[in-house]
């Protein structure tokens, strides 16, 4: 009888110590990008669950990523060259986020250590890119930087700190705008409850971003018949050169 009201105890207190539940959800799952498309702005949001479905009893720091379709991409370096600006150093990444945004409930550094940062990519700087080749750490450190700063200033990478909001305990939410320059695809976000410096539960959103429209036939066309879609482009390259040829002639 001492043994099994040992074994129950000890089941109480692992059912204490179970991790919390996330629940997410965001304001659309389907973005249509249409023509004067001039960007939109997602809601993330969702609950912190204890496993019986109840408000979470402690007190979490949450943490949003969206990160959209990775795609390879060619680095350049400017030089100054006498009075002019030429192509100097250049580097290939395998694969580089399109968009990448970060929300949070607190400073980065006041959640977790650098180590955990860097393997869920909480920051700008712990972006995971994929160069082609060899490259030295320096320079691979000065090109990342780069690119990380041009997609900021175009606002495809960005981070918001203190842009989670936490609600007794319960529901949490984020706003993150898109811009107009967003490639399609499907982008992925993912939501971190963190505490004493450890990430507790994580859960997955998906939300496609589609052309639609004459601008989302020509794309599918594009993909799916490329052929087809080459020779009308090149009909209608040769016929606005005549038309224009023809009318510079009436003047």
């Amino acid at each position: 009888m001492t043994r099994l009201a040992l074994l129950l105890v000890f089941a109480v207190l692992l059912m204490g110590q179970r991790d919390p539940i996330l629940v997410p959800e965001v304001s659309q799952h389907e973005i249509e990008v249409r023509q004067g498309f001039t960007g939109t702005e997602l809601l993330l949001f969702g609950a912190i669950l204890d496993p019986a479905g109840r408000a979470a009893a402690q007190d979490y720091d949450v943490i949003v990523v969206l990160q959209g379709p990775s795609q390879p991409i060619r680095l350049r370096e400017k030089e100054r060259f006498g009075g002019i600006w030429i192509n100097a150093a250049s580097t290939d990444y395998r694969s580089a986020p399109s968009f990448f945004a970060v929300a949070t409930t607190r400073p980065i550094d006041e959640m977790v250590d650098e180590r955990t940062a860097a393997i869920y990519e909480f920051g700008t700087r712990y972006i995971q890119l994929s160069p082609s080749g060899a490259i030295e750490p320096t320079e691979q450190a000065r090109f990342s930087a780069g690119l990380v700063d041009l997609r900021s200033r175009q606002g495809l990478y960005r981070e918001d700190i203190g842009g989670v909001s936490v609600s007794r305990r319960v529901l949490y939410q984020a706003r993150i705008p898109l811009p107009s320059t967003v490639i399609t695809g499907t982008y992925v976000a993912e939501t971190f409850a963190v505490r004493d410096g450890r990430v507790i539960a994580s859960a997955l959103s998906e939300v496609e971003v589609k052309k639609v429209g004459f601008e989302g036939f020509i794309a599918q066309t594009s993909q799916e018949q490329s052929l087809l879609y080459g020779l009308v482009a090149v009909l209608l390259s040769v016929g606005m050169g005549w038309a224009s040829s023809r009318f510079s002639s009436w003047i």
